[in-house]
């Protein structure tokens, strides 16, 4: 849910990068902390296991500039690939104002893909969030490798929404990063426009 305080004349919103185990979520928020200046960014936090996966979230408050007389801030989460962190993936989404939904694209990963999806729209309904009205990317990650699907074919899998917006991208080397996180924020400030509009 996006904070307003008026007394700082700030906005804040939630994006949540979700979807399977090293699809590229962590990868996404390392590219976008490197390309942020200093005194546009926080400090990221991120923790990991053994194996260099992210155990919790990474959390990335990225200040925008103004937005009418506001501030505008946007906190970037990821949440635990892994099934035995539901509970964790659960928290992560509440209160989100947009999700990035980050599938891998090699062809061995389409059922992971599945499950994390349909593990994502529970978890949306358990915290009171409808599917179809919250801005949602999908990105298809890791299209450099030789054993990438079509996009057509993981977008069928997904069961393709008119509404839902894609990006290729190849994580590792910032393709497409900066792309779904410009298209994401833009759909959560249209949304919040469109909330504020009929509140009046």
């Amino acid at each position: 849910m996006t904070l307003v305080n008026y007394a700082k004349k700030e906005i804040t919103c939630k994006l949540v990068y979700y979807g399977p185990g090293r699809s590229g979520k962590t990868t996404n928020l390392q590219y976008i902390y490197s390309k942020i200046p200093n005194d546009k960014r926080g400090e990221m936090t991120s923790l990991a296991t053994e194996m260099d996966r992210t155990l919790f979230f990474d959390f990335l408050p990225v200040d925008l500039g103004k937005i009418g007389n506001f501030n505008a801030k946007f906190q970037l989460y990821t949440v635990p690939g892994q099934v035995y962190y539901d509970a964790t993936r659960k928290l992560v989404l509440q209160g989100a104002d947009g999700v990035v939904f980050v599938a891998d694209s090699q062809a061995d990963r389409i059922e992971d893909n599945i499950e994390s999806f349909e593990n994502f729209i529970i978890n949306l309904k358990e915290n009171n969030i409808d599917i179809e009205e919250i801005p949602l990317v999908i990105q298809f990650n890791k299209r450099d490798l030789p054993n990438a699907i079509e996009t057509s074919v993981l977008k069928e899998a997904f069961g393709e929404n008119d509404q839902w917006e894609y990006f290729e991208s190849v994580a590792t080397r910032g393709n497409g990063v900066i792309e779904t996180l410009k298209k994401s924020m833009f759909l959560i400030m249209k949304d919040l426009a469109k909330k504020f509009n009929r509140k009046r």
